[in-house]
């Protein structure tokens, strides 16, 4: 395993995370420990043993993962300490003290006298960045925490705009940061340089699903990909970029590592393997959705904040490129039916009413305002689904 220091913490952090939410009974709900089948504590405790066999030493939860902080702390107790690097997340909350109960749950059911690494979880809105920073607030709370010796180092997880995880990193309060970047997203980019910048550890939220669902690609972008997997493409993508440090994988069984372990030989090839792949998928790109429109379609769009019914505009039209270009409908369809759910990572609405708002103001700065309502009717048409649970 290669391992890559996490800033200013000085960790040597391995490049894969092994990320908690998948291989447990439940996500969502909590239960005690005698509810738990043998078969799934078994399973966790497997891909746990599996997972530092392969030398992933970093075990990544949350406080509100279902039963995960609790299965966890059925095995982490049996390991060595000072071999692991466990990492939970709270949300913060406007009353600190609810926070304050919230770790010490944490730490209660992971079993552990101290947290290598206290995450406040969604630092999504500029409320909850006040409610961490605020004198007496969340981050204080984690500081008491840190002097008392039950918390190493303190970072913020977000699905927020790139300008509030910048704001957030600009504060310099925080370790590090927890945040989306992949080959198909990466709008945070400025985001890992601020981190950079700041000497700040940097950990990639999901590559496999929220980069795209690689598990189970579509034919067109595993051709494009080929000799990689999309799912290998993508990790190499990400961990070519020394500012990016570790990627979680959301294990739900041992085998699940096997697939990404084969990027490990090929780091030090990037340069070689990289290019040929990134240049087959630009020209598939061009090839459907015209190099104008490739190299300019996000130029001027506005925020969804400034736009007439709250259309997430560049979202949708991000996920329609995604579609046409690379034939990955499932996933657009999944993220834009996203919208209109007050999803964090994709606020606002659908194009379901373009038809009913004069978008012209609001696309004045766009080389293609002419044609963009049109577009967003289409990607409706491509995309929306009947409203799901």
């Amino acid at each position: 395993m290669q391992h890559r220091r996490f800033g200013r913490t000085e960790l040597p952090m391995p490049v894969f995370s092994c990320g908690g939410m998948r291989y447990v009974y439940t996500e969502y709900e909590e239960l005690t420990q005698e509810k738990i089948p043998d078969k799934n504590q078994q399973n966790l405790e497997a891909t746990i043993r599996r997972s530092l066999e392969v030398g992933i030493n970093h075990i990544e939860t949350a406080r509100m993962y279902g039963t995960s902080e609790m299965q966890l702390g059925a095995i982490l107790p049996k390991l060595p300490r000072e071999k692991i690097i466990v990492q939970t997340k709270v949300n913060p909350t406007s009353d600190s003290e609810d926070f304050r109960h919230l770790c010490e749950k944490s730490l209660a059911l992971l079993k552990l006298d101290y947290i290598d690494l206290l995450t406040l979880h969604g630092i999504n809105y500029y409320q909850q960045l006040e409610d961490s920073i605020r004198p007496n607030g969340c981050l204080d709370v984690a500081r008491q925490l840190q002097a008392q010796g039950k918390v190493k180092f303190i970072g913020f997880s977000t699905h927020a705009p790139t300008d509030l995880i910048i704001k957030t990193i600009e504060t310099n309060q925080f370790d590090y940061v927890n945040l989306h970047w992949y080959y198909i997203n990466q709008f945070n980019w400025p985001a890992i340089e601020a981190a950079k910048h700041y000497d700040m550890g940097v950990f990639i939220i999901s590559p496999s699903d929220k980069g795209g669902m690689l598990y189970k690609p579509p034919q067109k972008l595993s051709d494009l990909c080929h000799p990689l997997s999309p799912m290998m493409f993508n990790d190499l993508f990400c961990l070519s970029h020394p500012q990016v440090h570790t990627l979680s994988l959301g294990a739900s069984r041992p085998s699940d590592f096997d697939e990404h372990l084969k990027v490990i030989e090929l780091l030090d090839r990037e340069d070689e393997i990289l290019p040929p792949i990134l240049n087959r998928l630009e020209k598939a790109a061009i090839a459907t959705l015209g190099q104008d429109w490739y190299r300019t379609w996000h130029t001027g769009l506005p925020a969804y904040k400034e736009t007439p019914g709250e259309i997430n505009i560049p979202v949708i039209l991000w996920l329609r490129n995604l579609a046409i270009a690379f034939d990955m409908f499932e996933y657009a369809t999944r993220r834009y039916n996203h919208l209109n759910n007050a999803d964090p990572w994709f606020p606002g609405l659908t194009a379901e009413r373009v038809r009913q708002f004069d978008l012209g103001d609001c696309l004045r700065h766009s080389p293609h305002a002419d044609k963009i309502p049109a577009l967003l009717e289409d990607a409706h048409r491509l995309l929306s689904q009947p409203s799901q649970e």
